[in-house]
């Protein structure tokens, strides 16, 4: 009687499904990814390492493919949305793991700042904010504030180039919106902004203290690679706000090189005046100034001028 493991190779054979096994398999080891990596670990891994790790390999092999064409975190087709494969050698034998790729950890980021930070917003009207329906008036200029505005967004680097944007002038001039589609254009690139309303955030803040929540929200603000603070000068301002709050979020994202975007209705010798006075009544030029240093040198000053939008 013949073996059953004949048999099945003779059928195989017949069937022409081991020379499509072969090709396949030809296919997975000379991926460039694969290919190097086996390079680099061969002495690490025993005899029959590589053909009893295929199914390993083939998974990294799509995978890969598949972060390589990504759609999207809510689209991704890996077998763990989200993850990326890493291969690594153990007891001579090839085994894989799965590590959160940057938009999943992006996500989970923004996930607990929601949680934790009340006053960030993103409405449905500034998720479809664009430049392309930014209005610009050339008289105004406000093509050169979109242009510039559209320029940061296109080559800002968190951690490498601290520079960012404050954006001035008076209400319904469109500052929020055109802030909204820095948001969506870093988007685009896979970088993360966190758009925070700033005179609800020091209210916030304030309700924090009885929580024990401060640091949690400070930290939460501070380290986002692009912080968004709209309405600047809208709050009534104190002491602790101005350099317990605001000053030990710029202090870090300066030595961190991580840029930031100011919307204001005033302008930078308005806004050092507004921050010299608190809600004592007292007048501290000095602490404002301090404020002011980690502002004015890291921010390109832009003015949009036109009509009030809100009352058409």
């Amino acid at each position: 009687m013949e073996p059953i493991q004949s048999s099945l190779k003779k059928y195989m054979e017949d069937a022409g499904w081991e020379g499509r096994l072969q090709q396949l398999q030809d296919s997975v080891l000379s991926e460039k990814r694969v290919h190097d990596w086996l390079h680099r670990h061969q002495e690490e891994l025993v005899d029959g390492a590589v053909q009893q790790g295929m199914a390993a390999l083939y998974e990294y092999k799509n995978s890969w493919k598949n972060c390589d064409q990504c759609p999207g975190l809510e689209k991704c087709p890996n077998p763990m949305p989200g993850y990326q494969p890493e291969l690594y050698p153990e007891h001579g034998q090839i085994q894989m793991r799965y590590h959160p790729c940057s938009l999943k950890i992006a996500a989970d980021r923004q996930k607990k700042q929601e949680a934790l930070v009340k006053s960030m917003y993103v409405s449905a009207e500034f998720k479809k904010a664009s430049f392309e329906n930014v209005e610009t008036d050339e008289t105004d200029g406000r093509a050169i504030a979109a242009h510039q505005a559209f320029e940061f967004a296109r080559e800002a680097n968190p951690g490498e180039d601290g520079q960012g944007l404050y954006l001035h002038g008076m209400f319904g001039v469109g500052k929020t919106y055109m802030m909204a589609a820095i948001a969506n254009k870093l988007a685009d690139r896979h970088i993360q902004s966190l758009l925070v309303y700033a005179p609800e955030f020091f209210r916030e803040m304030r309700q924090a203290i009885g929580e024990g929540t401060v640091n949690e929200k400070i930290d939460a603000v501070k380290t986002a690679p692009i912080l968004m603070l709209d309405d600047l000068g809208a709050e009534t301002m104190s002491n602790w706000i101005r350099d317990d709050v605001l000053g030990a979020i710029l202090q870090y994202r300066m030595t961190e090189k991580l840029p930031t975007v100011y919307t204001s209705n005033w302008d930078y010798e308005e806004l050092e005046e507004h921050l010299a006075y608190s809600n004592k009544g007292g007048e501290e030029r000095m602490k404002a100034k301090r404020i002011m240093e980690r502002i004015r040198p890291f921010t390109s000053e832009l003015y949009l001028a036109g009509r009030n939008r809100r009352e058409t």
